[in-house]
């Protein structure tokens, strides 16, 4: 981020620092910021003309007083009814919207705030950066009560430069959180085109308004989602939709997913017609993934953050591995750092894999699309991840040179013994495993990294990780009980 991005970002969330005190939480500020900044764009690139002409910047920002917050309040009502407006995405951005500001004075510091910022050299930074800086603030503030994990920036860039999406390619994501896999494949692309303008007009529409596609449960999330793509220049509308429901497959075949999906169980159901080993299951990582595998395409290529429990569960979980290697090359596997995410006690790694089949075959298929996976662990003796320890595009160096130059896992590859990181197990040792993928090798001489920790806010939410994952076990625990057979006592 360049030095007047930082300072407009910095300058944004003083200000959510101060309204915390009138009661406005940050999630809160940020969907007002939102709503702000984008009837402020509109007025600087020229674009008024998607909303009715009874709305605008300057009407809002010249009002005074109680007259002012008055028209903000029916200002959202009215952008976010498909009776008044017909922009599908204007009304992703509106519908549902609602102020917290009780204040007047607070609404007119908000829009006098934003009429300062320089937007010709704001513009000519990205509009998309100063957002998503303003976005990892808060995102960062409230991670320990957070309901979804946000992926770090680092983790997000090493994947995109290992899966090499290309122009022309579907990119998918299933859970888009705010669009940061969608947003760095697209700054990926951008880079090697020079800025789309390498390609021909067709296929420079294409990438700005077919290329991108997801869904997003969480209506607010969604909101920040469309509004970061928009500032991106990414045209692609994504769904408020769950894709563990019939709708997912709305999303249609993807030549490459990148997910981080929801890690926690939610409470309803998969009902996806399309599901034969998830279907009635909760919502969770393990839904997603059957997701991914189906909807790739022969050759397509995928990155998904999955908890180590689906790397080693029984029953449904050793299912679903079998499931997936018999119809993708599951390649490699990341075993990342604990803490990276909001939680110290949530244990994660990257899938890597590639679909190898035409047709979904099952779990008991004979053939087998993954002759071996490679490991690499990035999580044992490694220092605690939080505000004083940021993890970086570093730590990734030396696991995507060993990953090779092959987005789909075919470069060579050479194993560095008992002592190195990066190892591989044969499709017949994780057979003689009983298809246990959770494999480590390295003896942790580090100690608990937990025990660095000085943050308050870290202490806490390596409590709440810990306790979320209890909660986990627990829930599976009773599950398993409820779906066992009753057997009647002999008489």
């Amino acid at each position: 981020m360049n030095p007047n991005t930082a300072d407009i970002v910095a300058k944004l969330w003083r200000e959510a620092k101060t309204l915390q005190g009138a009661g406005i939480s940050i999630m809160h500020y940020v969907n007002e910021l939102t709503y702000l900044l984008f009837l402020k764009m509109l007025e600087e690139t020229g674009q008024t003309t998607l909303i009715p002409p009874a709305y605008s910047w300057s009407e809002l920002s010249k009002a005074e007083g109680g007259d002012q917050l008055r028209y903000y309040k029916k200002l959202l009502l009215d952008l976010g009814d498909p009776e008044i407006v017909h922009n599908p995405m204007v009304l992703a951005i509106f519908t549902d919207a609602v102020t917290h500001l009780r204040e007047p004075k607070d609404l007119k510091t908000l829009t006098t705030n934003i009429d300062k910022i320089d937007w010709f050299t704001a513009r000519e930074d990205g509009l998309g950066d100063m957002y998503e800086g303003l976005m990892q603030k808060v995102m960062s503030d409230t991670k320990s009560k957070a309901g979804q994990y946000f992926t770090p920036r680092a983790l997000i860039d090493s994947i995109i430069r290992l899966i090499q999406p290309q122009p022309g390619e579907v990119i998918q994501d299933p859970a888009t959180g705010t669009g940061g896999f969608l947003i760095a494949a697209d700054r990926y692309i951008k880079d090697a085109t020079d800025d789309l303008f390498t390609l021909s007009e067709e296929l420079g529409r294409f990438q700005r308004r077919q290329a991108f596609r997801g869904h997003e449960w969480v209506p607010d999330t969604r909101r920040l989602c469309v509004m970061n793509m928009l500032l991106h220049g990414i045209e692609s509308l994504v769904g408020c939709e769950d894709s563990c429901a019939p709708q997912g497959e709305a999303l249609g075949r993807a030549d490459v997913i990148l997910t981080n999906p929801p890690f926690n169980k939610m409470p309803g159901g998969v009902n996806r017609p399309d599901f034969t080993l998830t279907a009635g299951e909760r919502v969770g990582p393990m839904p997603f993934l059957e997701h991914a595998i189906r909807m790739l395409k022969p050759g397509g290529r995928c990155a998904i953050v999955m908890p180590d429990n689906i790397l080693f569960g029984d029953g449904l979980g050793a299912e679903l591995r079998r499931f997936l290697m018999v119809n993708c090359n599951l390649h490699t596997i990341l075993r990342l750092p604990t803490g990276i995410f909001y939680a110290q006690g949530v244990k994660t790694n990257v899938m890597f894999f590639t679909r190898a089949t035409d047709k979904v075959y099952p779990a008991n298929h004979k053939v087998q699309a993954t002759e071996a996976v490679w490991f690499y662990d990035l999580r044992t003796n490694m220092p605690s991840f939080g505000k004083t320890n940021a993890l970086t595009a570093g730590h990734f160096e030396e696991f995507e040179r060993l990953f090779g130059p092959d987005p789909k896992g075919g470069s060579a590859r050479e194993e560095g013994g008992e002592a190195s990181r990066w190892r591989k197990l044969t499709r017949d040792q994780i057979t003689a495993r009983g298809d246990n993928l959770d494999w480590t090798w390295l003896r942790d001489e580090s100690g608990d990294p937990e025990d660095e920790m000085t943050e308050p806010d870290e202490i806490a939410a390596a409590i709440m990780g810990h306790l979320r994952a209890a909660l986990e076990e627990i829930e599976g625990l009773a599950e398993e009980l409820d779906a066992a057979p009753m057997v009647e006592a002999a008489e």
